[in-house]
């Protein structure tokens, strides 16, 4: 890894443990994910206040972090858009980078800590799966080039008819494959999805061979959230990319506070549950 980027990187990882809190659900075009971020500002304001590691956005909304001065979380682009989070399945499947021609061009502008893009892997659907790819190849080549971390997402779908419609699953099985190519592909951060037994999580983190974070999904119970946090930080988690398991519940600023003490202090799931419901 290039000096410079190790230099990004420090800025996103706190002796190598990371909170990243995405408010980059916008992208999706799906109306559930925009519940708790009708008032982005006023997110934007109160996640800054709370001081996560980092803060996870669009272009379109990183001025609203940026324009900020003093101590803030540091930004982490996502570079790309598909539709695979809609709820109605479509007959063409696609993911794009934001701007093929030059992809982190705006994070490089906005001064980012990282950029971040998905490696879907959905059931009979190869053409996304190839489009991931070549994003990723794009992305890499521009990367090199200006030393900035790449953060890849790598998400194994769920088949027609189980559960939600492009729902991730747990499958341990698939999952390390998935991330073990990610990895190969250059991958500088690893952001996978939990699996199903969370004693499995150890081979995710083997496989990735870089810093790993843990992807929220869609909001649970937080007493159950912040358990699994603490079981999965244990297996070797270098920390959370949550969002709706964030913004979407009654105080944010105080889960972070929570997560934060999960991440950062060893706390268990006990303790952050107090730390939250104290204040």
């Amino acid at each position: 890894m290039l000096v410079s980027n190790k230099v990004r990187m420090n800025r996103l990882f706190q002796h190598g443990k990371c909170l990243d809190v995405a408010i980059d659900h916008g992208i999706a075009n799906e109306p559930d994910f925009l519940i708790g971020l009708e008032n982005i500002e006023g997110v934007m304001k109160n996640l800054i206040a709370a001081q996560p590691d980092a803060i996870q956005v669009n272009y379109g909304q990183a001025d609203l972090l940026q324009q900020v001065a003093g101590r803030k979380p540091a930004l982490v682009m996502r570079t790309d858009v598909g539709n695979a989070y809609n709820v109605a399945r479509h007959r063409e499947m696609w993911a794009v980078l934001h701007n093929p021609d030059e992809p982190i061009l705006a994070a490089l502008q906005m001064d980012a800590a990282a950029v971040v893009v998905n490696l879907y892997l959905i059931p009979d659907e190869p053409g996304i799966f190839r489009m991931c790819v070549e994003n990723i190849g794009r992305l890499r080549q521009a990367c090199d080039r200006y030393a900035m971390p790449l953060m890849i997402e790598p998400l194994v779908m769920a088949p027609a008819g189980q559960g939600a419609a492009y729902g991730s699953l747990g499958d341990v099985e698939k999952i390390v494959p998935l991330v073990r190519l990610a990895r190969e592909l250059g991958a500088d951060i690893i952001k996978a999805d939990p699996t199903e037994n969370v004693e499995d999580f150890h081979r995710v983190v083997e496989a990735a061979r870089c810093p790993t974070l843990v992807r929220g999904g869609g909001k649970g119970e937080l007493a159950p959230v912040l358990a699994k946090s603490a079981a999965l930080m244990a297996q070797g988690a270098s920390g959370m990319v949550y969002g709706r398991n964030v913004y979407q519940h009654d105080n944010p600023s105080r889960v972070v506070k929570a997560l934060m003490a999960i991440i950062h202090q060893g706390a268990s799931g006990a303790e952050a549950l107090d730390i939250y419901q104290q204040g």
